[in-house]
């Protein structure tokens, strides 16, 4: 049976791990195997800039920093599994890919 690796993308942890933890409960009712939820490495992008616009006056950065959330389930690719995944509302914030192997 094909394995389906579902990555789930967000910049709010809690969203993503909310979209984990319906996709795990979808496993246990249906009753095949699953892997997860686990978190890989979250991306943290920091940018710096000058507080001036101009750049003139005092030598003050504001420093802004946005943090990706990965998660990682794996379960069974049965047909009925993962059409029960593809109903789940998905908010705009998270990204999901799903691949089978």
């Amino acid at each position: 049976m094909p394995i389906a690796r579902i990555k789930l993308i967000s910049v709010t942890q809690f969203a993503a791990r909310d979209i984990a933890k319906q996709i795990v409960d979808i496993a246990k009712n249906i009753g095949i195997k699953y892997k997860g939820p686990i978190p890989l490495p979250t991306r943290h992008m920091r940018i710096g800039t000058r507080k001036t616009p101009c750049g003139d006056g005092s030598h003050t950065y504001d420093h802004w920093e946005m943090r990706v959330h990965k998660w990682l389930v794996e379960i069974d690719g049965s047909d009925q599994a993962l059409r029960q995944v593809m109903h789940i509302p998905v908010p705009d914030s998270v990204q999901i890919e799903i691949s089978l192997s």
